[in-house]
């Protein structure tokens, strides 16, 4: 059986939930307190054994690079500076992973980026995370899904246990329990509303995925918005191998790409924060909402 060793990170979308933020910058470099969005999810990967993360960007998407890339100018900066420990923190950054850059060729949809690494990916399983959307926790999401991909050998699906009253916001899934956490797929029922979910499961992003889907997502057809969505092509890859879910424990989920998920990730990690806490904590407690 391949290990898996390689994720691949879509970040060429145009962030439109958070304009005009993200008219000049890459919503992936939107920071938690003092780390970029990207950054959170690069370290999950790498946590859970990732050693290659292909980033597939778009224009104007130059920031990415970079921030992942050697400053030499920034270090030795830092280093006349004195501030050693600041210096191998930005030189950490660039240490965590070999990454590979591909520019998104071919229509929107979160299913072309994907398609697109499949000279890079060639004939081995991988992972796909979102640019922006992340876990934090005392286990890595990736590494649970990637336990169950090493029992089962077929595609695993993030799953995210919700209040049922939240059904109207998720994928939710459809889903018979094989083991404790683990679930055999039977299908993904899109925002089905409290009265009507089959569980209180939702199937979020994050994914561990075989090679075949490469040829399921050529030939899957344009949906919404006329844009090649994955959901599509994993709908199309489960009527030929069977498809799991893990649910994930031990780690709390946090939506980026929304105002809300963004602004609560920040309250989160501030109050975690060993420069902020303290100042932070006493802050909240004066408002008296």
């Amino acid at each position: 059986m391949q290990k898996i060793t390689k994720v691949v990170i879509p970040v060429a979308g145009f962030g439109t939930r958070f304009l005009p933020a993200t008219k000049a910058m890459p919503k992936e470099m939107l920071t938690v307190v003092d780390k970029p969005v990207i950054q959170y999810v690069v370290e999950e990967a790498v946590a859970s054994g990732i050693k290659d993360v292909i980033l597939v960007t778009g224009a104007s998407k130059r920031a990415v690079e970079d921030h992942f890339d050697y400053n030499y100018q920034l270090q030795t900066w830092l280093k006349k500076q004195g501030k050693h420990e600041v210096r191998k923190e930005i030189k950490k950054i660039a240490d965590m992973a070999n990454f590979i850059y591909i520019r998104q060729k071919g229509p929107y949809g979160n299913g072309t980026p994907v398609l697109c690494a499949e000279e890079v990916i060639g004939d081995e399983p991988f992972a796909v995370l979102w640019g922006d959307e992340f876990f934090y926790g005392r286990r890595p999401r990736l590494a649970q899904l990637i336990k169950v991909y090493e029992k089962y050998t077929d595609p695993v699906l993030t799953a995210y246990r919700v209040n049922k009253k939240d059904a109207s916001k998720y994928g939710m899934l459809d889903a018979v329990s094989v083991e404790k956490n683990v679930h055999q797929v039977k299908k993904v029922v899109e925002k089905p509303g409290p009265e009507k979910t089959p569980s209180a499961l939702a199937a979020l992003g994050g994914y561990i995925l075989t090679p075949d889907i490469f040829k399921i997502l050529r030939k899957t057809k344009l949906g919404k918005g006329n844009e090649l969505w994955l959901t599509d092509a994993i709908h199309q890859l489960s009527k030929k191998r069977a498809l799991y879910a893990c649910e994930v424990q031990d780690t709390t989920y946090y939506d980026t790409g929304s105002k809300f998920g963004y602004l609560k990730a920040n309250i989160d990690f501030g109050l975690r924060n060993s420069t902020t806490k303290k100042e932070f904590k006493k802050y909240l407690k004066s408002l008296k909402i």
